[in-house]
């Protein structure tokens, strides 16, 4: 049977299996990942040499759509591949191709991948399990709203169901920057243009400042980490676009100072500034094991928003004041990693010794809780 009937065969059997993930590494049989369990796959046998490296290489011919474009050349170099791909079954899937080094053989480099299934619609916030709230951001007309946290907690998830729903309501330009392009959002009431940084850009700053030509209402910019980058964004939502991105950091304060210690010290004061002009809002998500054996994740998030309040804290560099302001802020639709997770036990959705075990304040954490029970 040749690679891409092999792929296929994987991909149907994801589906059909319900499993989220598929990894592929030389000698061992294809493994997947389902109800969070890592296991090999039914009826199939050890990859044999070059067998990864062609599966690599047929990923990437179907992220293409170029028959020559294989691994090595996608890479230029890297030793590792971000993309993402479509099965026949519609199902779109993420990959990451990489280098790791085997035993004997003078300490050999083979190829293994990791592909994770994407969900097969754009779900709403309520069936993400997120405030519903957050869909005032889709509706401002301009600033920045960046989601964080750590890799894997939902963020590209989060961002596709907010893009979504601009493109469901507003008539206007959406153009996403991403590496690899996840999600495909297909035109509705808005005009969608994505482009695939390596395929379509050389690097998000690139894409950025070129998007900034391309008359955009709304701009996706999958990840800024360069001070040139994130620079621009502020431009960006500073002359009337509507600017969404990721970062990584743990929570909302966090996401500031991260943001800002990027410039050099003598800029850091008037980007304070900046970013607390622009700011429409910070989500910091995390993902948690749903409680009583049911399987999958539930998300718990932090939301910080652009009020003049929190505008001033900003700007003042007062950022360690930031999570009182949220503790205080629910009426503005802010909340703090403590207070999502307080509501996650208290329905259920998660348990006690997981929540306590993420709180930022443990012990005013246990006495609310033992408040609540007495």
């Amino acid at each position: 049977m040749d690679m891409e009937a092999r792929v296929d065969r994987w991909f149907r059997a994801c589906e059909e299996g319900g499993a989220s993930d598929i990894h592929l590494a030389p000698g061992a049989p294809p493994y997947w990942r389902v109800q969070g369990n890592l296991e090999p796959m039914p009826g199939e046998a050890a990859l044999g040499p070059g067998e990864t490296g062609a599966a690599a290489d047929e990923l990437v011919r179907r992220m293409t759509g170029r028959v020559g474009d294989g691994w090595a050349a996608a890479t230029r170099g890297r030793g590792a591949l971000d993309g993402a791909c479509t099965s026949k079954g519609g199902a779109r899937y993420r990959f990451n191709a990489y280098r790791r080094r085997t035993e004997g053989a003078g300490g050999a480099s083979e190829l293994s991948v990791a592909l994770r299934r994407l969900d097969d619609r754009f779900r709403s916030l309520a069936e993400l399990g997120l405030p519903g709230g957050l869909a005032d951001f889709c509706g401002a007309p301009h600033g920045l709203v960046i989601i964080t946290g750590p890799t894997g907690s939902g963020k590209s998830t989060t961002l596709a169901t907010l893009i979504d729903a601009i493109n469901r309501t507003r008539a206007g330009h959406i153009i996403t920057i991403e590496d690899p392009v996840e999600y495909v959002h297909r035109p509705a009431k808005s005009l969608v243009d994505q482009r695939q940084i390596g395929l379509d850009a050389p690097d998000f700053h690139t894409a950025l400042v070129d998007a900034l030509r391309e008359d955009p209402d709304v701009i996706l910019v999958g990840e800024i980490r360069e001070t040139e980058t994130i620079r621009t964004a502020i431009t960006a939502a500073e002359t009337g676009h509507l600017v969404f991105t990721t970062l990584h950091a743990g929570d909302c304060p966090g996401a500031v100072e991260r943001f800002v210690s990027v410039f050099p010290s003598g800029e850091q004061e008037a980007v304070r500034r900046q970013l607390a002009m622009v700011l429409r809002g910070i989500v910091a998500q995390r993902l948690f094991p749903r409680e009583n054996g049911k399987g999958g994740r539930v998300p718990a998030c932090e939301v910080l928003r652009g009020t003049a309040a929190t505008a001033n804290l900003i700007a003042a560099g007062k950022t360690v004041q930031l999570y009182t302001a949220m503790e205080t802020g629910s009426a503005a639709g802010m909340q703090t990693m403590d207070q999502d997770l307080e509501r996650l036990v208290r329905t259920g959705a998660i348990s006690a010794g997981t929540a306590l075990g993420a709180a930022r304040y443990p012990e005013a954490f246990r006495r609310r809780r033992a408040a609540a029970e007495g």
